[in-house]
């Protein structure tokens, strides 16, 4: 078969190739193997996440091989390197979480700096956990490269008693066993069979929200994230993606040419109209960020508040992602959404077409069990809404899928909490009351550091049968797999002096998911005063290291916490130097 022939000479690649000045960078071309016509060829970075850190990764590195497949087929050379993942089911519940978010930064920045001292000259990018999906996603954008995203795949689901069960069940049957509602042996029991296969969580928590964002925003093949992780047609897509990049680099389709305003618009859409975990309006103001597009905490939730809710997924709902990828998918669920007139067709995808010649070729339609008609949707109005209000001038965030009208609206006095551990102790103590309003404070980006999620606290509060008689509201974050009334990316944060800063026990607190507002009962100038009160920011205990080097860098939740500047100030693009 005659090789394709690839002019090199303005790719970035030719810096470690071409010329008779770059003879000792092909001599460790040579060393591994490569031939001369493979160093003659485009260099495509093969950027995993693989680890042996949990389920989510432990498949990442077969299907890297796959994608290798493609781009060689796709007449590239692959060059395959890992970065780091912190898994959050693991880092949960302990100090470990401050590390979660600040490994977004990490990933992006290391994606990046291989690239970059590599001389790559596209990005085939695969991720299972959490924050390695929008830190993948984020290096394309900010490389702006031809770039293809595949997810890892999803958790088979566990059985336990005849019933289908993920890990959100298990962190639930904490809380059941702290009130006696279950002994050590059916807890070990159902720790058992949880997680049965590799993959990331099953229900539609961050992992799978990002993975259907991947596919919305149009980094990554259509139907590309459903089959979980255990099944070999994976590698197919795999595969299809390696080849992908090579026609993307071919017709110079870069990331910032797929991911623009109306593409993270549908993005967020996908996310409302799947009850999507709460993160995202985190990340997809931080993926913005990196493409120099105004797009953050309150643009998300506008799309959100007038976005119907029609998939119904964990944890509001009854399904799991495989049961998604059984009935379509994220195709199908786009084709909804266009029926409704709220996709943007003309948003150009890794496939090299537009997400509406895409749909043209979906076949699927809306089962009415997993995806509701969108006509008929389960509510009228997305799974997750924003809240603003004297408690949070900057914003907060709230998942209400599966939620009635009535459970939507709170008011109770505050019962504050300076930490995580001192909100988990009270509620595995039980010192906390019904009707109350529990407020967990100096966990922000900036003050925690690490905007740690909760999702001990309120799946222990939902074990304890609580979760729909107490509110709580943070400046930190809240797990996918959260359920109940839980508010959290309140800003400004306690530690830059926002109002949840300033809280004392009893102050009347209101939440109103439907009118999209979150108050105290105190005036202005009560606020005003207890400010000048205030002690400032809460020492930690990270003066040094990379929390502490994170914790300076940061910048607010309303804009996607994130860490330098952003493609505004960029004064070069990396594709072109």
């Amino acid at each position: 078969m005659l090789k394709k022939k690839f002019d090199k000479s303005n790719l970035p690649s030719r810096h470690v190739t071409l010329g008779p000045a770059r003879a000792p960078h092909r001599s460790y071309y040579y060393a591994m193997g490569i031939s001369e016509e493979e160093i003659e060829q485009p260099f495509i970075g093969v950027a995993t996440c693989w680890n042996e850190a949990a389920p989510c990764n432990i498949a990442l590195n077969r299907q890297a091989q796959a994608v290798k497949m493609g781009v060689k087929e796709g007449f590239g050379t692959p060059r395959e390197f890992t970065t780091i993942t912190v898994t959050d089911g693991i880092a949960m519940g302990h100090e470990g979480m401050r590390s979660s978010l600040a490994s977004r930064e990490a990933i992006a920045d290391t994606v990046e700096l291989t690239m970059r001292g590599h001389c790559y000259d596209a990005i085939v990018g695969l991720a299972g956990c959490d924050k390695s999906l929008p830190g993948m996603m984020m290096a394309m954008v900010r490389l702006n490269v031809p770039s293809v995203f595949i997810y890892g795949g999803s958790i088979m689901p566990g059985r336990f008693n005849g019933k289908d069960v993920t890990v959100q069940d298990v962190f639930e049957a904490v809380g059941r066993h702290q009130a006696g509602q279950n002994s050590d042996e059916e807890l070990r029991a159902l720790e058992k069979v949880a997680c049965p296969s590799a993959g990331a969580c099953g229900g539609q928590f961050t992992a799978n929200t990002m993975a259907c964002v991947s596919e919305a925003i149009g980094l990554a093949l259509l139907n590309s994230s459903g089959a979980p992780a255990p099944y070999e047609s994976r590698d197919a897509y795999a595969t299809a993606s390696g080849l992908k990049v090579m026609e993307l680099l071919e017709k110079n389709i870069r990331a910032r040419d797929v991911v623009t305003l109306k593409s993270l618009e549908n993005a967020a859409r996908v996310v409302a109209c799947t009850g999507g975990s709460t993160n995202a309006g985190l990340h997809l103001p931080a993926i913005a960020h990196e493409a120099g597009i105004d797009f953050d905490l309150e643009d998300v939730c506008d799309i959100f508040r007038d976005t119907p809710y029609f998939v119904d997924l964990k944890p509001g709902g009854q399904f799991v992602a495989k049961d998604l990828y059984e009935v379509g998918g994220v195709p199908v669920v786009m084709k909804e959404l266009r029926k409704a007139g709220l996709i943007h067709e003309d948003c150009i995808t890794a496939n090299g077409c537009t997400i509406g010649e895409a749909l043209d070729t979906v076949e699927g339609h809306a089962d009415g069990r997993v995806i509701y008609p969108v006509d008929k949707p389960i509510t009228k109005t997305g799974g997750v809404v924003g809240l603003k209000g004297n408690l949070a001038p900057e914003g907060a965030i709230v998942k209400v899928a599966g939620m009635s009208a009535e459970e939507q609206v709170f008011t109770g006095p505050a019962h504050v909490f300076e930490n995580e551990e001192e909100a988990f102790e009270a509620v595995k103590a039980r010192t906390y009351k019904e009707g109350e309003v529990l407020v967990i404070r100096n966990e922000g980006p900036a003050g925690g550091p690490g905007m740690r999620e909760m999702l001990a606290t309120t799946a222990a509060l939902s074990g304890q049968g609580m979760g729909k008689k107490v509110a709580l509201i943070t400046d930190g974050r809240f797990s996918g797999a959260t359920r109940g009334f839980c508010v959290g990316h309140v800003g400004p944060e306690s530690a830059h002096g926002g109002p949840i800063a300033l809280l004392e026990d009893g102050d009347m607190i209101t939440i109103d998911a439907i009118k999209g507002e979150i108050s105290v009962a105190l005036t202005d100038a009560e606020l005003e005063e207890r400010k000048t009160k205030w002690g400032g920011a809460r020492e930690t205990i990270y003066a040094a290291g990379a929390l502490w080097k994170y914790a300076q860098l940061v910048g607010s939740t309303r804009l996607g916490a994130v860490t330098h500047p952003g493609a505004k100030k960029e004064k070069h693009v990396y594709m072109d130097l």
